[in-house]
């Protein structure tokens, strides 16, 4: 069973905590994780690019001239795709990029995220993370302490919104509850600190 070791807000080693193999100990599954992480942003995407065809183009409803008898090539309106000015053919129109991968895959997804965390010590667990009042500075000294100051994804169990609300301006920190954890954020985060009561909520749900 992998040993992840457990510390206090003051950055002090408190001791190890035995985590699930079959959530954090499995053999990260590269594939997998590239599907996650291509998914994930594919479903960022706003998809309102539009260019306009030549039906909506202003101008070119004049026949520029006759059909024959000129030595110019044929055409029928100065807004058709070759003519400068012209109508956009088959260009981008607003669409969902969205999909959906399969449950399977994506438990499998985080399982190996997880697993890579652990695998590369890059996961710390947090005995408690208390906070009396809305400040940056708490978060900024612990981060510090911990030597956790550079992109840092903070796990807790549920919403918390002292915790949310002191770190969202510190460049790189992002905050997590366990119902909006993402493969994407995980893997990028240089560190991945999670409270003690949200790794057991991961196990539930995973495990």
């Amino acid at each position: 069973m992998p040993n992840v070791n457990t510390y206090d807000m003051t950055g002090k080693q408190t001791g190890t905590l035995e985590v699930s193999e079959a959530v954090f100990g499995i053999k990260p599954n590269a594939a997998v994780l590239h599907s996650a992480v291509v998914n994930y942003l594919a479903n960022q995407r706003q998809g309102t690019q539009s260019t306009l065809t030549r039906s909506e183009v202003r101008g070119g409803g004049k026949k520029p001239w006759r059909q024959k008898g000129t030595g110019h090539a044929r055409q029928g309106s100065i807004r058709a795709p070759q003519w400068t000015h012209g109508g956009i053919a088959l260009g981008p129109k607003p669409r969902s990029y969205s999909y959906t991968l399969p449950k399977k895959v994506r438990r499998l997804a985080m399982k190996s995220a997880l697993s890579a965390k652990v695998a590369d010590a890059e996961m710390l667990v947090l005995d408690e993370l208390t906070l009396e009042e809305i400040k940056t500075k708490t978060i900024a000294t612990m981060l510090k302490a911990l030597e956790a100051d550079k992109k840092v994804l903070i796990v807790t169990a549920d919403k918390e919104d002292k915790v949310v609300l002191s770190a969202r301006n510190i460049p790189g920190v992002k905050t997590a509850f366990v119902n909006t954890l993402n493969v994407y954020d995980i893997l990028n985060a240089d560190k991945l600190i999670v409270v003690k009561d949200a790794v057991a909520k991961i196990e539930e749900v995973y495990n």
